[in-house]
């Protein structure tokens, strides 16, 4: 497969799979996150329209995304991996339920998953197929168990059926870390964009339950508590932003997001945002708060294609992102972009869109929408993977001229 080049990313489409294909989703845990809802949302599409035999493994806990899924009629195991240890335990239960189960593919999501499958699925003789959704170019960041994994993951990526990055950027850095090329195209995020859309009544009763004025400003960043995402960095663009305007409110959603987590609390104490700041937690009504916000953020200092930016969009509204992974691609001109760990630069952006008049920032959010329906619709992305499944056995590269389509995406 030839890699894409400029601002042009790969999408496996045509060839619609088969009803009857078996698909297992191998994934480290079913908390709320990024690749965690990407997952949840191609399974429930699937199961929806399309192919009708989809189970879930997550290899430590049952999260919160585990009761959507059994309400939808999808099974969902646990192999019971105690995070952090691996257990020859959890790798023959693998085994013996993909033996029962005989999927005609093994999906696998984040690293841990990806090495797990891939050495299982081999035994099983399962089609085995990986999802990469990190782009975090300092591999000494990881902690060394990580790093180990992702090293195992380049080494035996020749036995993957398929590798796919969610965004070019990385692509690029998965190539560098010694993946297999020719195995790999990049399928990026969808969204479904019937749950993610402009809702003004949540616009309404979001500040009703923060207990805020209905002209109150709300400015929101949900991502999970984790050094990549760079909380202190929005943080204290924040404090600058609250002390010219305390109409504004500042929503932080995603797990570890709440009082009890030390270094956050000390952050709120140190740039004296207590009482401007909402700390909801992880929670399951992200369409809903989304679309409540003004101006939604990404301050993180590594990502690959920040599904949070897309849904934003989606939900019509302007967002100010720092400039790593994809993220200035899917903004494009509908928000700004800002260089990250940069608290005073991140300032000026947020400064810009909350003083821009009304008309115009809704004029921003609808062009943003536009986008979003043009390039991130979780069709494209559901019959991306379709083609995807429907090949046929054995290790053969994705991507060839017959079955692809280029999606420009800026």
């Amino acid at each position: 497969m030839q890699p894409t080049t400029g601002a042009e990313t790969e999408v496996v489409t045509g060839c619609l799979a088969s009803p009857r294909i078996r698909v297992a989703h191998l994934i480290t845990s079913l908390n709320i996150g990024g690749a965690e809802q990407q997952m949840k949302q191609l399974v429930l599409e699937n199961m929806r329209d399309r192919l009708k035999e989809q189970t879930v493994i997550s290899m430590t806990d049952n999260g919160l995304i585990s009761e959507e899924l059994r309400q939808a009629g999808v099974q969902v195991h646990s192999l019971g991996i105690p995070r952090g240890k691996p257990a020859l335990s959890g790798f023959l239960r693998l085994l013996r339920m993909l033996r029962q189960l005989r999927p005609d593919v093994l999906h696998c999501w984040l690293y841990h998953a990806c090495l797990l499958g891939v050495l299982a699925g081999r035994i099983a003789k399962t089609k085995v197929v990986w999802s990469l959704q990190s782009a975090n170019k300092n591999l000494a960041s990881y902690r060394p168990q990580t790093r180990l994994v992702v090293r195992l993951c380049a080494f035996l990526s020749n036995f993957a059926d398929a590798i796919i990055p969610n965004s070019e950027v990385g692509r690029t850095l998965h190539e560098r870390w010694g993946y297999s090329t020719s195995r790999m195209c990049v399928i990026p995020n969808g969204i479904d964009l019937g749950l993610f859309r402009p809702d003004p009544a949540a616009y309404a009763l979001a500040r009703n339950d923060l207990g805020v004025s209905s002209d109150t400003v709300l400015v929101g960043l949900f991502a999970r508590y984790h050094p990549m995402k760079d909380h202190a960095t929005f943080l204290r663009a924040a404090r600058i932003v609250h002390s010219r305007n305390a109409n504004v409110r500042f929503l932080l959603a995603g797990e570890g997001i709440t009082a009890k987590n030390p270094e956050l609390a000390l952050l709120l104490e140190e740039c004296g945002l207590q009482r401007a700041v909402h700390l909801l937690g992880a929670r399951a009504d992200i369409p809903r708060l989304t679309a409540a916000l003004d101006v939604a953020c990404l301050s993180s200092w590594s990502e690959a294609a920040p599904f949070v930016v897309c849904e934003a969009m989606a939900c019509g509204v302007p967002c100010v992102v720092t400039n790593v992974g994809d993220a200035s691609r899917m903004v494009g001109d509908t928000g700004i972009v800002v260089p990250p760990r940069d608290p005073e630069a991140f300032a000026e952006a947020l400064g810009r869109l909350l003083t821009m008049p009304v008309v115009q920032r809704a004029a921003l959010g609808r062009r943003a929408r536009e986008f979003a329906l043009k390039h991130y619709s979780v069709e494209r992305t559901v019959s991306a993977y379709e083609a995807l499944y429907a090949r046929g056995p054995g290790r053969q590269a994705v991507g060839n001229q017959e079955s692809v389509t280029h999606v420009r995406t800026t």
